[in-house]
């Protein structure tokens, strides 16, 4: 797997509105109880419960959004002692949640600080460029719709299940989508592992189509074991409505700058007409 440090694609305006979806982000997952970057302090076992809590409350679950209601037994957050000993404590859900909305708030939970980092950083890089492209209210709507595609996708894809679904890669999947569509011939930076990290200036539709082919094997049922733990289906709607919606906006968006004389992260010998 390549991972992206930055692309040959210069922005004309500021992206306010990629930099506050990242921000937020950061911000949602800080104050996220039980996680690992969590300011909340307790014991362990009740910042499992407070996060499984808070999970339930705000993050989508398939089976939710199928259906439109909520079970009637939800972890309430507290900490008790049943026949097997210590445990989360269930009962009736003390809120009235709403399984659509809850696809939008999902959007900006994290399960840690890898999964947080990971996902803003391909934002960053690949986002700017498809906010300065579309502008801030249309980016926006842009990014909100990918992340319902993505979300719902994987929810008709995985009926019953029960496991919460969360994180900003729905959404920014469709970014990469959009960003394949509207600019294949950008190079992006990237590091390569093979015995050390090596830097190479790739095309973006190299990078963004490798990124896409191993999503779609892993959410096939190959690749790497424990994989179902990440929802790879949601990646693949979500990259798949980013280029459809991209796609109108094809024709009229100039071609990214390359700058001569690279190849691949080296400088190419000179080409002489004599």
């Amino acid at each position: 797997m390549v991972i992206p440090v930055h692309d040959v694609n210069p922005v004309r305006r500021t992206p306010w509105v990629t930099y506050a979806l990242v921000a937020a982000s950061v911000l949602v997952f800080v104050t996220t109880p039980g996680t690992s970057g969590s300011v909340a302090e307790g014991g362990e076992l009740a910042r499992l419960c407070h996060l499984q809590a808070f999970m339930d409350h705000y993050a989508a679950v398939p089976q939710e959004l199928i259906h439109h209601r909520i079970p009637r037994l939800v972890p309430t957050g507290a900490v008790g002692v049943g026949p097997n000993g210590p445990g989360c404590v269930v009962g009736p859900p003390g809120y009235d949640k709403s399984p659509a909305l809850s696809v939008l708030t999902a959007m900006f939970l994290h399960g840690g600080w890898l999964h947080l980092l990971g996902n803003m950083l391909f934002l960053l890089i690949f986002g700017n460029n498809i906010e300065d492209r579309m502008g801030h209210i249309r980016y926006l709507l842009f990014y909100v719709v990918c992340g319902y595609a993505a979300g719902y996708g994987f929810a008709l894809l995985n009926a019953d299940s029960t496991d919460p679904l969360i994180g900003a890669s729905g959404a920014i999947a469709g970014v990469l989508g959009a960003y394949l569509v509207l600019y294949p011939k950008a190079r992006v930076w990237v590091l390569v592992p093979f015995l050390v990290f090596l830097p190479l200036r790739l095309p973006a539709w190299l990078v963004l189509g490798f990124w896409f082919v191993l999503q779609a094997v892993y959410s096939s049922g190959h690749g790497m074991s424990g994989a179902g733990t990440v929802a790879y289906a949601a990646h693949v709607v979500g990259f798949l409505a980013g280029m459809l919606l991209a796609w109108p906006l094809k024709p009229g968006t100039p071609p990214p700058p390359e700058p001569p004389g690279l190849l691949f992260g080296r400088r190419a010998r000179p080409h002489y007409s004599w």
